[in-house]
């Protein structure tokens, strides 16, 4: 037992040394302007990337393609992305009110343009996270694209595998038959160093609805840029504008987000009320309040779980937008972000839902991502400059933040009742009294965890030996996330250095689990929650809003 937790700790010492080369590395390049992923500047990220073999990453090591992998990354990266040879990282510079069409990756909020056939865009309005997020995700495909074209050159005769110009043929044409379709899965495969039944298995996960064979030509064209690389010297470029690199850090969105959220409490008449901040979605406080009574004829003879099943399914819109019109004429108001944040709110007047003056204002922000949480909290406590000499400090009574993490004991769904965050690669901890208890929500028919939770630079970063250290060692630590220790420090210097609220502000945190990268087949690049997400979020909030109301 003990030689196993000695070698845990060897592996997670050499992790923890890549993911602080990693986020050192990423700082370097990003001072410095611009860099070439396969130069001699790109070369510490993509070995770090390799020692670290992130799980999500899967066989990134190997010699193989990794397909779940690639599948996690492309959703969060712009369509198109693989035929790009220039990726520009720009701050908000205008793009919006040009002719240029924005481009959303499915699974981030982030602005990204096309400018021509060799260049993509993309806007970091998040913080220094977002650009973390996007350049270990460049990384991945950069290593990737070269297992690709070390599979299709014949050194010996220097020349490309009949597979690679069958490949090349049918990326060309419009259309493919089923059997042309399956033609193609077979010279991929051979391409890919994977099963024909492997990559049968997830081309159709890769499709859009004007691309079905979308995924042949994400494999073609990352081939060819690192073809074009290898043959023709045509390297890969990633810049940082200089507008970015000025702005970055300032809290230049968070400001105004911040100041758009208290202009409207001063417009409502509520600045004054006793405000809770509450970190969430944009659909559960809202449904938990008012679902019942705005459907009241479908929420006959259903239980509570039955009610959130039905209005997170995508199918029910109808449903959904009853409630959200009956929630903006009682007491809801919605407030739409056009500052860059990405970060939605919805402001809830308790007043007007029980018809008492003296119930709190809640403030529900949609999730921040990364670093992103210190600037949106910290900007949010400040007080209130409303134009007189004196600033209005805002009655805030307490600040909940729910959320996904992954859980490193149980299974998606599970929750975590974490009482201090680590925040990695510093010496950063940020331990807390969290209002949540165990007690409050065990016994639900879901596993309930406390403990600590580590906040990571990226999910994209989780590293099984590492985790695994954190796990089984004192620092008994139970998940990883992203936000935690950075709204922690927002919160603390809030508090206790600036004075902006009460010291004894009460702090709730309460994650379900999205993912146990411990467990092979359960990391974030498996797949969603799906329906199993649905009753700890809502059993989270129905004890948030229970404590709000008391």
């Amino acid at each position: 037992m003990k030689n196993n937790f000695e070698n845990y700790r060897n592996r997670a010492q050499e992790s923890t040394a890549a993911i602080e080369r990693i986020y050192i590395t990423m700082r370097h390049l990003f001072i410095r302007g611009f860099y070439k992923p396969m130069g001699v500047s790109g070369k510490t990220l993509r070995e770090s990337l390799l020692t670290l073999r992130p799980e999500i990453y899967g066989s990134i090591a190997e010699s193989k393609v990794e397909l779940n992998g690639l599948l996690y990354v492309m959703e969060r990266l712009p369509l198109g992305i693989e035929q790009c040879r220039y990726i520009n990282l720009t701050s908000d510079e205008g793009y919006a009110s040009s002719h240029f069409k924005a481009i959303i990756p499915q699974k981030r909020r982030r602005n990204c343009y096309r400018i021509d056939e060799e260049q993509m865009n993309i806007e970091i309005t998040r913080g220094r996270s977002d650009i973390y997020d996007i350049l270990t995700h460049l990384t991945f495909l950069i290593i990737e694209s070269h297992k690709i074209m070390e599979n299709v050159i014949i050194e010996e005769e220097k020349n490309l595998t009949r597979d690679w110009n069958k490949l090349k043929q049918i990326v060309k044409k419009p259309e493919l038959s089923e059997k042309e379709k399956e033609v193609a899965i077979t010279h991929v495969a051979n391409i890919l160093g994977r099963t024909f039944f492997e990559v049968n298995a997830v081309y159709e996960k890769f499709a859009t609805p004007h691309n079905k064979h979308r995924f042949l030509k994400i494999i073609y064209y990352l081939g060819k840029l690192a073809l074009d690389e290898f043959v023709d010297n045509k390297k890969r470029v990633i810049t940082f504008s200089p507008v970015l690199r000025e702005r970055l850090g300032h809290h230049i969105h968070g400001e105004i987000w911040a100041n758009t959220i208290k202009s409207t409490l001063k417009q409502k008449g509520l600045l004054s009320r006793e405000l809770h901040i509450i970190s969430a979605n944009m659909h559960s406080v809202m449904n938990t309040l008012y679902a019942k009574t705005a459907l009241k004829a479908f929420c006959k003879e259903k239980s509570n779980l039955e009610i959130y099943e039905a209005l997170s399914d995508s199918s029910n819109q109808n449903l959904r937008d009853k409630v959200a019109q009956y929630a903006s004429k009682n007491g809801m108001t919605y407030i739409k972000d056009t500052s860059g944040t990405n970060i939605d709110v919805q402001i809830f007047d308790l007043s007007k839902f029980k018809s008492q003056n003296d119930q709190p204002v809640i403030i529900v922000m949609d999730y921040a991502f990364g670093e992103q949480a210190y600037e949106t909290m910290d900007e949010l406590l400040k007080p209130f400059n409303t134009g007189s000499n004196q600033p209005k400090y805002l009655n805030i009574d307490s600040i909940s933040i729910m959320g996904k993490a992954g859980i490193l004991e149980g299974a998606k769904g599970d929750i975590m009742i974490p009482k201090a965050h680590l925040f990695e690669g510093t010496a950063d901890n940020y331990p807390f009294t969290n209002e949540l208890k165990i007690s409050d929500i065990e016994n639900n028919g879901l596993e309930v965890f406390g403990g600590t939770m580590v906040t990571v630079l990226g999910t994209s970063l989780q590293n099984r030996d590492l985790l695994k250290f954190f796990h089984d060692s004192t620092w008994d630590v139970i998940g990883l996330e992203m936000e935690g220790a950075h709204y922690q420090k927002a919160i603390q210097a809030a508090a206790r250095l600036r004075g902006n609220i009460k010291p004894d502000i009460k702090v709730r945190y309460a994650y379900y689990a999205s993912d146990n990268p411990l467990e092979t087949g359960s990391t974030l690049a498996s797949g969603g929650l799906g329906t199993s997400g649905v009753k700890p979020t809502y059993l989270i909030t129905e004890k948030i809003l229970g404590q709000i109301q008391q």
